[in-house]
């Protein structure tokens, strides 16, 4: 269940978990620099190498070389295990982000102790050239206004920070999704549990702007995915309609006959099944998430 006190008069204790490819020799160095800047906080970070050896990694800061790409969840959740600080909050950063404020973390953390019922708090995410932010970093569907801050009930979850104790709880990061709407999931899982989320526009994290439909799987993984994420969390009776509506809206939205395609290749994937262990959101959390301006069904 959540907490009854908060952290504020503590210096907060985080554990930090990057991955990386060597696939971004100037920006992973500048995310994990400015991270390991942060202040007022106590900070443990893994970097995770995700089928390769991790560079560009300074003394003191422990690794994980997995054998294989497993993913962006898989990876972040191989992070987790490797703490050994036993923190209070978890925070996930893109290893293409940069925190701009050394004090960013310890403004987030006070986030989360005004509200014993936050499980998880996002930053404004914001292009540092144009200062744009996009509308998919926005966590609700009213996403005009990007610096209005507020409850949510999804999360951008390349840049997020996470109670532990609700992280556990909630069953952590569904590895098997290896790219594109984890972050839903573990947010259903997460309110489900009785936690709440917020989105925290006052504070600014650096990501360049760049397109997700750039992975050559995109259309297939954003496909299977959504299914997955439907038949793991919804209530039987709402799967048909939700899967239906999103069925008939989606491909008029596609661009082109291959991403046509690839979005059938993963429906049909998704269908046959590999979603993973359901666990249905109680009606309470569907009221709950409705209430909080999104329910589970767009």
């Amino acid at each position: 269940m959540p907490h009854t006190t908060g952290t504020a008069a503590r210096t907060p204790r985080y554990g930090a978990v990057l991955l990386t490819m060597n696939d971004r020799p100037e920006e992973f160095p500048r995310a994990l620099a400015s991270l390991l800047a942060q202040r007022d906080v106590e900070l443990e970070v893994v970097v995770v190498g995700n089928g390769v050896e991790p560079e560009h990694v300074p003394d003191g800061v422990r690794t994980v070389t997995l054998p294989e790409n497993v993913g962006i969840p898989g990876g972040r959740q191989a992070g987790v295990k490797a703490l050994t600080s036993s923190p209070e909050l978890l925070f996930f950063l893109d290893n293409d982000a940069v925190l701009p404020d050394p004090e960013l973390l310890a403004g987030l953390a006070a986030e989360l102790a005004r509200d014993p019922r936050r499980g998880y708090v996002q930053p404004r995410i914001a292009d540092p050239g144009t200062g744009v932010t996009l509308r998919r970093w926005v966590p609700r569907l009213r996403a005009g206004d990007p610096e209005r801050a507020g409850t949510v009930t999804v999360m951008a979850e390349g840049i997020v920070v996470i109670r532990a104790d609700a992280f556990e709880q909630a069953g952590g990061w569904p590895g098997h999704f290896f790219l594109f709407h984890e972050g839903v999931d573990l947010a259903w899982r997460l309110w489900d549990a009785g936690w709440t989320g917020y989105y925290a526009a006052s504070h600014v994290v650096h990501h360049p702007a760049t397109d997700p439909a750039r992975h050559a799987v995109y259309h297939r993984l954003v496909a299977r995915n959504r299914v997955w994420l439907a038949l793991r969390n919804l209530p039987a009776v709402l799967i048909p309609g939700y899967l239906a509506v999103w069925a008939l809206l989606t491909p008029t939205r596609l661009r082109g006959a291959d991403a046509l395609r690839a979005w059938w290749s993963g429906l049909g994937e998704g269908l046959r099944g590999g979603w993973g262990a359901r666990r249905p959101m109680g009606w309470r959390t569907v009221w709950r998430l409705t209430r909080a301006g999104r329910p589970p069904v767009v």
